[in-house]
């Protein structure tokens, strides 16, 4: 489904020198798999996960989503492809504060076509209570736990249905009881669902989870 061969990212520094982040990356992640990336805090672990979403556009290298080149992709397709195949969750909730967790939930679904606002409104509210938040829907952010913020968070990402969940450090908030919760809740979600999961971590604990693991040590992909 994903495949990456050659993908480097490099950014020039102040003082005019390069920085590589990703060196020579090779990647392929199959339709359903778990996959957790591991890392230092530095180690290009974001940058990996912005470029597989269509976040960051790699220095050299080629990626394929799907069997297609995103290099033959415009600016608009790119965006397309990203609301359509990928959902994300990060460590820190970007939840809308102003919002109901149900609005929140449904933001993504917000300038797709071939929805109707009660249908927007209605899968939302199916998706939280997949997540055990059915009671909730009405609350806002700050009247949330932090454990049920990342399930707002989580719902938002499976909204759209995509086939490729991309999760940044998604426990890295919590404490070790909700961290557990919300690890066993997203892997039982998109296993059920059939989509990928790309999870990067610094934590071993969490990657004992993935049925694959790999460690990203200065820019370049080896076996965990």
């Amino acid at each position: 489904m994903l495949e990456l061969v050659g993908i480097t990212r490099s950014v020039s520094l102040p003082d005019g020198q390069i920085l590589e982040i990703l060196r020579g990356v090779d990647l392929q992640v199959d339709q359903g798999e778990v996959l957790a990336i591991l890392g230092r805090s530095g180690s290009g672990k974001s940058t990996l996960l912005n470029v597989l979403g269509l976040l960051d556009t790699p220095t050299a290298g080629s990626y394929r989503v799907g069997g297609r080149d995103v290099r033959e992709l415009s600016d608009g397709e790119r965006s397309v492809m990203r609301g359509e195949r990928f959902g994300f969750v990060f460590q820190q909730f970007h939840l809308l504060e102003g919002r109901s967790a149900l609005e929140n939930a449904a933001a993504p679904l917000a300038h797709a076509s071939w929805t109707s606002y009660r249908t927007r409104r209605q899968r939302a509210a199916e998706v939280l209570t997949s997540v055990g938040l059915e009671g909730r829907l009405a609350s806002r952010p700050h009247q949330l736990s932090g454990g049920e913020q990342q399930r707002v968070a989580i719902a938002r990402a499976l909204v759209r249905r995509p086939s490729v969940i991309l999760a940044d450090e998604p426990t890295g908030s919590l404490d070790t009881d909700n961290a557990d919760v919300v690890l066993r809740l997203l892997l039982d979600l998109v296993r059920t669902v059939g989509s990928s999961l790309v999870l990067v971590t610094h934590d071993p604990v969490v990657a004992d989870v993935a049925d694959r693991r790999l460690e990203l040590d200065r820019g370049r992909l080896v076996a965990a």
